[in-house]
């Protein structure tokens, strides 16, 4: 048998606002945005150059659902983004002026640096080694 995570879910407050900011600052793809209801969208990004896992946006539609907005970890790094050029992903990021949260660092496995999305969630960019 053989299985794979196709999806994971992003809380964001709106979803046009999340699709242009993941969109226009990050370079990912919308691979669908299918409008199920008038308040629920099936909405997926993917990275540029991705075929396994995908985010897909899911707008809080309560209380409880928004407090987690932005937090869905408890203040600890949510996505990690693999990239074959840290430099230029990592300059990407300044230029569209995305929160640097922690500067670029060489780490055992890879170079790092941890941004945060619209929301405030934390992401690491990271080169890993085994990509050099």
């Amino acid at each position: 048998m053989k299985q794979r995570i196709a999806c994971i879910s992003l809380l964001v407050k709106d979803y046009d606002e999340a699709i242009s900011f993941f969109s226009e600052k990050l370079n990912f793809e919308l691979i669908e945005d299918t409008f199920i209801n008038a308040e629920k969208r099936w909405v997926i990004m993917s990275p540029p150059g991705s075929s396994e896992c995908s985010i897909l946006m899911a707008k809080a539609s309560n209380s409880e659902q928004i407090k987690y907005v932005g937090n869905q970890t408890g203040g600890r790094v949510f996505l990690f983004l693999n990239t074959e050029n840290f430099q230029r992903d990592y300059q990407n990021l300044l230029n569209q002026g995305i929160k640097i949260v922690r500067e670029p660092s060489v780490e055992i496995y890879g170079t790092v640096a941890v941004f945060e999305d619209l929301y405030g969630n934390l992401w690491d960019l990271i080169e890993p080694n085994n990509l050099k």
